[in-house]
C-alpha cells in the first residue's frame, strides 16, 4: 500500500508495509516529475501514470507514461514538458521519437517520460511490463 501526500509544494511518497501499516520508506518525488505531470495535463495528455521504479530499475527511478490522441498532440505534450523543465534548468539527456511521434521518449536520467499514441501504448504496455513498480497518483 502506498500514500502520496503534499507538503510545502513537495510531493513526499511514503511506502506503507501492508502487514504492519507502518511507514517503511519515505521518498521525495523529484520536482521534474511533478512538473512533467503538470505540463502534460496542460496539454490534455490522457491516462497519466507515474511509476516508482526505485530498486527495480538500474537506469532510472521513475517512469511517467501518458498518451495523446494524435501525433500533433504528442508533439505538443513533448514541447510543453520540455519548455516547463527547461524553465527549471532541467534538460534531457536524450529525446527519441519526435519524427513520427508514435512514442516520444524523454530521458532525464532520474526519470523518463513516455508519450505514446494510444495504439503504441497498448502494444508496448509498459505499465504491465514494469508492474512491480509502485503506481503513484499525483
Amino acid at each position: 500500500m502506498s500514500k502520496t501526500i503534499l507538503r510545502r509544494d513537495v510531493f513526499i511518497y511514503k511506502k506503507m508495509n501492508s502487514k504492519t501499516d507502518k511507514t517503511t520508506n519515505t521518498r521525495v518525488i523529484p520536482e521534474g516529475v511533478k512538473t512533467s505531470v503538470e505540463a502534460s495535463r496542460m496539454k490534455k495528455a490522457e491516462d497519466i501514470v507515474v511509476l516508482d521504479l526505485t530498486g527495480i530499475s538500474s537506469f532510472t527511478d521513475f517512469f511517467i507514461i501518458m498518451h495523446g490522441n494524435s501525433s500533433r498532440q504528442n508533439v505538443a505534450i513533448y514541447e510543453g514538458i520540455e519548455k516547463e523543465l527547461k524553465d527549471l534548468s532541467i534538460r534531457p539527456l536524450s529525446v527519441e521519437g519526435r519524427e513520427n511521434a508514435e512514442w516520444i521518449l524523454m530521458d532525464y536520467g532520474e526519470f523518463i517520460v513516455h508519450i505514446f499514441s494510444s495504439r503504441a501504448r497498448e502494444y508496448y504496455s509498459l505499465e504491465k511490463l514494469w508492474g512491480d513498480g509502485i503506481k503513484l497518483s499525483l
